[in-house]
């Protein structure tokens, strides 16, 4: 589990009841059907309005993605992986790596190199993997296009189940301390709208959109890898090239730790 979006989630809610308590208000004025009717019911509506079915369709995956450990390889899982294949591929040919291909998780990069054993040009399988990526690019975009509208309806829907409740508790001005308590709870439709535009929708669109860059960034790396392999580089020149994708503290951090590694080894 992203155990950052459930402890975001987590302290936004405590944040609002501790706020209300501290300010006097009793929580239990959140327990405003009407409210809740109009600010969650009427921002399903208008998503779904502004999406075709194959894209709301999508929306509990998005969830998915949003609440679960991001699987993605990183930088640092990639480099040796590369270093290994590039040392076989020139000691004993592409076609060598077709047993340690099928063995691979990541069906993009399996793909990549499959194409690679195959003979196809570095032209073919750069085409091939960055179109792949352009369209992976593009779905996630739209997941995260369906939470940035949310996140822009929810707060105007707000305002209209403020007016709707205002517009019912002046329709009955006799009685001064219930319209009071009616003017109150028109706001609460307030609350929910700004609460979850901008704790919960428009913060879920960004991580879609953070998670995806990331996703894209390691896509690239492993085209650059399976390239370099087809262009028969040696395998410290694709170590180092995929290195520099790394931060300076994190690359230094990497070498100190294979020099470790080597002193090991010669001292075993």
């Amino acid at each position: 589990m992203d155990k950052t979006s459930l402890l975001g989630l987590i302290l936004g809610i405590i944040a609002i009841f501790v706020g209300m308590i501290l300010k006097g208000v009793n929580p239990t004025v959140l327990l405003n059907v009407p409210a809740l009717l109009i600010i969650f019911v009427g921002t399903i509506a208008a998503v779904t309005i502004a999406f075709p079915t194959r894209d709301i369709k999508n929306i509990s995956k998005l969830f998915g993605i949003l609440f679960k450990e991001d699987k993605t390889s990183n930088v640092e899982e990639l480099i040796p992986l590369f270093v290994d294949l590039a040392t076989v591929a020139r000691r004993e040919g592409l076609l060598a790596l077709e047993s340690q291909v099928s063995t691979i998780e990541d069906s993009f990069l399996r793909n990549g190199l499959e194409l690679a054993v195959d003979g196809q040009t570095q032209e073919f399988i750069r085409d091939i993997m960055t179109e792949e990526i352009a369209a992976m690019e593009e779905r996630h975009q739209t997941g995260a296009a369906i939470f940035a509208q949310a996140g822009t309806y929810a707060p105007t829907l707000g305002v209209l189940g403020a007016v709707v409740g205002l517009i019912a508790a002046l329709s009955d001005m006799n009685n001064i301390e219930a319209l009071g308590h009616a003017i109150s709870s028109a706001f609460v439709a307030t609350l929910f709208g700004i609460f979850s535009g901008y704790v919960l929708w428009h913060p879920f669109a960004n991580k879609l959109k953070r998670k995806s860059k990331h996703e894209v960034k390691i896509r690239y790396i492993m085209v650059e890898g399976v390239l370099s392999i087809v262009e028969g580089q040696a395998p410290n020149v694709i170590e180092r090239k995929l290195t520099s994708f790394l931060p300076v503290h994190e690359r230094q951090k990497y070498f100190a730790e294979g020099e470790v590694k080597n002193e090991e080894k010669a001292s075993a």
